[in-house]
């Protein structure tokens, strides 16, 4: 076969090569018959030690409807969303149906769900696909839970109806390009003018952000110089928002660079209660026990599919289940993800009991996060060569867990805010800066 040299054009190159060269893809199923892809999602083998018996009646229905919805209507379209890195605006009303947007937030259209339950559906979100999970999380855990804790009566009537139904979408703006771990530091100003305040800054990685109707916008207040919350509009003057390309993790997530150049915004929408940092971290109180729920869901999906992939697929006359070294593999990844559980499980109730500190919430989503991290590499393993692809689930999972170990408090800052606590000290800033200071 003669390569045409560089100087012709792409056509002339693809028309030269012989006609299977440009035949389309092999569905899966047909490329690999010996075992099922994740698009008919596994059935789930992973409560080995029966989280069952710990639930209420309601929780058992919370997790099993939003389980039934995402392995009926949604598995089989995330691997072609992920690919693409796209997100399908046709899952949205799809989820909304289910009446769990809002979490614990009681009132306005919210379901008021209990911590457990509201957890419990972050995780079956995740389950089945973490990015989608990541929507969810941000949407419902933190831009709607801040209006929650800290809007005034008119705004949680005003916002949280549309919110709950998911016809209107939010977005949550706190980390900036020079400030993700050291937050409350950030540059974005609000300085207050007649009728309202003019924000200017420049917020990074966030979730949602290309296409949320209402952006929940973290900046300093110039008088005060706290830390104080808005809610913006899509399209107002000033607003740029573009959308943050070529990661490797959460592809399906619309992360987003945004950009406030003098954008006004109404008294009516500074969101009230919300007044310094520590107003902040009682959003993040609740969000990060959720997020941690996050990477257990994204777990017991490796599971479920590695336990359906072992039994199916056959290697030296006999299923890959029946080998020593690849059941070793799977029962350390089942008992992760039952220790994962029970953290998180107790996370919940340490919550709904008043009694969860910071150090709590930062040991249990950075532990799980590790864990979770072992488990996707094991069913990597386990896979062999189709554990790099995305139709059966772990590489997916895999990628999306690299991002989750690290929003919401990297591994290493919720190690040191758990430290400080357990041992009085806080060590964020080398001692070189400490001594000056």
């Amino acid at each position: 076969m003669t390569i045409p040299s560089s100087n012709n054009s792409d056509d002339d190159v693809k028309n030269a090569m012989p006609s299977y060269f440009n035949l389309p893809a092999l569905d899966i199923s047909v490329a690999f018959p010996q075992a099922t892809s994740a698009s008919t999602f596994p059935p789930c083998v992973s409560d080995y030690f029966q989280l069952d018996d710990l639930l209420t009646p309601e929780e058992k229905s919370i997790r099993n409807k939003v389980r039934d919805l995402m392995e009926k209507e949604i598995a089989p379209i995330m691997t072609e969303y992920w690919e693409k890195a796209e997100f399908p605006f046709q899952i949205i009303p799809k989820i909304g149906s289910l009446n769990i947007a809002g979490g614990t937030i009681k009132g306005y259209g919210c379901p008021g769900l209990s911590v457990t339950g509201g957890a419990l559906a972050a995780a079956e979100i995740a389950r089945v696909d973490a990015s989608c999970s990541t929507f969810f999380v941000v949407h419902s855990s933190l831009a709607m839970l801040t209006i929650a804790l800290c809007g005034s009566e008119a705004q949680k009537q005003k916002y949280l109806p549309s919110l709950a139904k998911l016809q209107t979408i939010a977005c949550w703006a706190l980390t900036e390009p020079d400030y993700g771990s050291d937050a409350s530091a950030l540059n974005t100003t609000a300085t207050k003018v007649e009728g309202g305040w003019i924000l200017d800054g420049q917020k990074r990685w966030i979730g949602n952000s290309t296409f949320a109707d209402l952006l929940v916008i973290f900046a300093r207040n110039t008088t005060t110089n706290q830390i104080n919350g808005y809610i913006v509009k899509k399209d107002v003057p000033g607003l740029t928002v573009t959308k943050i390309e070529n990661k490797i993790g959460l592809r399906i997530v619309q992360n987003g660079d945004i950009i406030l150049r003098k954008v006004f915004v109404p008294d009516e929408d500074r969101i009230a209660e919300l007044n310094s940092f520590q107003d902040t971290n009682r959003v993040l109180a609740l969000s990060r026990v959720m997020v941690a729920w996050q990477p257990i869901g994204a777990s017991m999906g490796i599971y479920d599919m590695c336990h359906r992939y072992l039994k199916e697929r056959k290697q030296f006359g006999a299923p890959l289940a029946a080998f020593q070294i690849n059941q070793q593999k799977l029962v350390k990844m089942l008992s992760n993800v039952q220790a994962m559980i029970l953290v998180g499980w107790r996370l919940c109730k340490l919550y709904e009991s008043g009694k969860m500190t910071p150090g709590h919430a930062s040991l249990g989503k950075s532990w799980i996060s590790l864990r979770a991290r072992e488990t996707a590499a094991l069913g990597r393993e386990l896979l062999g060569g189709n554990g790099i692809l995305a139709d059966f689930l772990v590489a997916k999972a895999f990628c999306d867990l690299e991002p989750i170990y690290t929003f919401e408090g990297t591994y290493d800052i919720n190690t040191l805010v758990t430290g400080r606590e357990v041992t009085g000290f806080a060590s964020f800033k080398p001692a070189s800066n400490r001594s000056r200071m």
